[in-house]
């Protein structure tokens, strides 16, 4: 499986990368995006630009199985103009190349728990996220995904750009082992974003809006498959 990564350089977007990395199902990651990663790995190749609406880039992008559309912002102290351009504007930019260039393409788009898809309430970031989401369902990929994850705990040495999200998950970092015995429907990692994104662009999800508890189900069915993959070799 060849996959684009949009937003690796973001919280999720390192564990999305990890995984993909990781993955024996994944030969080659294209991580597309502004800043480097700054790693190196002989399946990840980097593709740098500093205006996402320019389509010259398309050549590079054709020949893919799945787009996983991590990039995004923090809502705080955003206008929803300026908001709307980054997280509407943008993806459909980023879409409308990807289905023409990959129309047989999966497309997974991290989007957040509680968005509106009435695109009718009352906070700003919920309705741009419902009218990103609902934009993309309507495109013709041959699947779309929307990821809509609550608490992640980052994992593995990854940290959030934002820093007063460093900030938060130091100090619920103690509490997460709580509030996975308590509410482990409202609790995922980026590790498991990461590795039900690849579970469900090789083996598809019960529905297309995937909340925490989907999630977390769709990574521990991956690690399942792959561990019965690895014991029949193993006893081949």
């Amino acid at each position: 499986m060849k996959v684009i990564l949009f937003g690796a350089t973001g919280m999720v977007g390192q564990g999305v990368l990890r995984e993909c990395l990781l993955s024996p199902d994944v030969e080659q990651v294209l991580a597309v995006g502004r800043a480097e990663t700054g790693q190196k790995h002989a399946k990840l190749r980097e593709l740098l630009l500093k205006d996402f609406l320019d389509a010259s880039s398309e050549s590079s992008l054709d020949g893919h199985d799945a787009c996983f559309f991590c990039l995004g912002v923090s809502s705080a102290g955003m206008k929803e103009e300026d908001y709307r351009r980054v997280t509407y504007d943008l993806t459909l930019a980023a879409a409308q190349v990807l289905v023409r260039t990959n129309p047989k393409l999966t497309f997974i788009f991290v989007s957040g728990a509680g968005t509106d898809s009435t695109e009718k309430g009352r906070s700003m970031w919920a309705r741009v996220k419902g009218r990103t989401e609902n934009a993309l369902a309507a495109m013709p990929f041959r699947a779309v995904y929307l990821f809509r994850p609550g608490i992640i705990r980052p994992m593995h040495g990854i940290e959030s750009k934002t820093r007063v999200y460093r900030v938060l998950y130091k100090v619920l970092s103690p509490l997460y082992p709580v509030l996975k015995a308590v509410a482990p429907r409202f609790v995922t990692t980026t590790e498991a974003v990461g590795l039900a994104m690849l579970a469900t662009a090789e083996l598809g999800a019960p529905k297309k809006v995937l909340e925490n508890d989907d999630i977390n189900q769709l990574a521990r069915r991956y690690l399942e498959r792959r561990a019965g993959i690895q014991a029949g070799h193993t006893s081949a």
